[in-house]
């Protein structure tokens, strides 16, 4: 499996006034350099590979009960809805797109959200 970090960063940094910085020794992406909304989780406090980003009202319950082989309830954020994506495992990269701009949906300002593609 290839590294997952080049397509994850890109994915992350086309979407408007995002930055990269590390946070907890991470690579994290934010809105306007403030909003986090997605999480690199390289081996963080176990042996998988994945990332955790911000997601709409409901849909970690409901990724989490269909395929708990590729989505979890990440430590510390997962209270809060945010959803885990395991990257060490085959993944739609068109679905973590979708999953990617969704994050960036729920912590964006509006302004930026209206410069989005309208959502299937």
């Amino acid at each position: 499996m290839s590294d997952p970090l080049p397509r994850l960063r890109a994915l992350c940094l086309a979407l408007p006034e995002t930055t990269e910085r590390p946070s907890h020794g991470e690579p994290c992406w934010f809105v306007r350099d403030k909003r986090l909304f997605v999480m690199y989780a390289d081996h963080h406090h176990d042996d998988r590979l994945g990332f955790w980003c911000a997601a709409p009202s409901g849909a970690q319950e409901a990724l989490v009960a269909a395929e708990p082989d590729r989505f979890f309830r990440p430590p510390y954020v997962g209270h809060r809805g945010w959803l885990g994506v395991w990257l060490d495992v085959p993944q739609d990269w068109a679905e973590l797109t979708e999953i990617v701009t969704d994050a960036y949906r729920v912590v964006a300002p509006k302004t930026l959200v209206a410069r989005l593609p309208a959502a299937p």
